[in-house]
């Protein structure tokens, strides 16, 4: 059993038993992926790899843990077996909505780094990931989680290809790219992730997203959906209020920098394994907006704003675009930027403990389905912990006796 899964509530046989139920409540899902038993079968070992103690979650442990003499069966799932991964991601995306859905959640978009060596695998190439916080031989994997009052869990994914792999035909081939496959950048992957998750009515209300997804197709397409964000931008990006609003022009630095000290509010953006997560904010509204100006279908009125972070301890600021409904309070723009820490829980979670950043196989469909197949392992986990949580009766206060 996945050594993290110890933060749920409720008993020890309560969760053993939701453990065993889910287990095969996941199998019987992606069951219906594969033509033959055989493979679903070997699918299901592989998903119990994930899920075991092991720290390396290679092919040559999951082979001794599901008891094969060698890891052919297991490598098999990844490489020669014919299933789609992409299907499977649908599955993971289902599940985790049945569970953890709620009409205010956020979707958070983020990415993390594999670290790999040599030029063969797929998308690998010198490039910055802040999984090391350099230049470093790596994929990049870009990733949408599905964050609730109930919990999170990964429901979206995509290989990131830099164009010196999309403009290599042969080295493409060689690894198994589809050939309908172009250059896109990874905002460009995170629009199509969202487009995604509105079309299969997945509930959210927001996306909360870094500096790398603050500007541009992602604002219309979120604008044009009637979802709300609080992306990064960059401290020279430029913003200027319109009439009705306070003066406001000028880079996101110049305008905190001009500040009142009494637009300044120390808020909590959420609970951390050290306790709330404080900083002092401030927000500016910059302009009112008609929902109908991007769909006609909507109405409305939309607050476009600047929202900035503070560091308490050495004054370091962050800035962030949003895009909300009229009369939105700055605590419930703080509240959906601190969502941002789940996806961050999630991929330590899943490196650390389901083996995410394992993958040996060289070829494209090789790291979707091991990606998808850790996704659903961490989507169990999140689901059994809610449910955990949900079972545990809620203490009674006892009365003060008598005197």
């Amino acid at each position: 059993m996945a050594r993290g899964l110890w933060m749920a509530g409720g008993s020890i046989e309560t969760t053993l038993e939701l453990w065993a139920s889910s287990l095969r409540d996941v199998k019987g899902r992606m069951r219906g992926l594969f033509t033959q038993k055989r493979v679903a079968q070997s699918a299901g070992l592989f998903l119990d790899g994930l899920l075991g103690d092991e720290r390396r979650k290679t092919g040559w442990m999951r082979a001794e843990a599901a008891g094969d003499p060698g890891p052919w069966r297991q490598q098999a799932i990844l490489g020669r077996g014919r299933w789609d991964a992409d299907a499977l991601r649908d599955v993971v995306r289902d599940y985790v909505v049945e569970t953890l859905g709620a009409e205010d959640a956020v979707l958070v978009i983020d990415e993390t780094g594999f670290l790999k060596q040599g030029k063969a695998s797929c998308g690998v190439a010198r490039q910055y990931t802040g999984s090391a916080g350099k230049i470093t031989n790596c994929q990049i994997g870009v990733f949408a989680a599905y964050v609730s009052q109930h919990g999170h869990a990964f429901i979206d994914r995509a290989l990131y290809l830099p164009k010196r792999w999309t403009s290599d035909p042969a080295r493409m081939a060689k690894t198994h790219v589809p050939t309908d496959t172009a250059f896109a950048t990874k905002p460009a992957l995170a629009v199509q992730m969202i487009t995604r998750a509105i079309a299969a009515d997945v509930p959210f209300a927001w996306v909360a997203a870094d500096s790398v997804y603050g500007v541009g197709d992602i604002e219309q397409a979120l604008r044009r959906a009637g979802k709300g964000y609080v992306l990064g931008v960059s401290s020279n990006h430029h913003f200027g209020s319109w009439v009705g609003k306070p003066a406001v022009a000028g880079s996101a630095a110049e305008i905190a920098h001009d500040l009142d000290p009494d637009a300044w509010q120390r808020l909590s953006a959420g609970d951390g394994t050290k306790g709330a997560r404080l900083h002092d904010w401030a927000y500016c509204e910059l302009a009112d907006l008609h929902a109908d100006e991007y769909d006609e279908s909507r109405s409305g009125l939309w607050t476009r704003g600047l929202l900035i972070r503070r560091n308490i301890a050495d004054g370091d600021l962050a800035f962030f675009t949003t895009w909300c409904p009229a009369g939105t309070s700055i605590e419930a723009l703080v509240k959906v930027e601190g969502h941002r820490w789940a996806i961050e829980d999630s991929f330590e979670t899943a490196k650390n403990e389901l083996g995410l950043d394992h993958n040996e196989t060289r070829s494209w469909h090789g790291w979707h389905r091991h990606v998808s197949l850790v996704m659903l392992a961490f989507a169990m986990m999140a689901v059994i912990r809610h449910k955990a949580n949900q079972s545990t009766p809620p203490k009674r206060m006892r009365r003060p006796p008598r005197r």
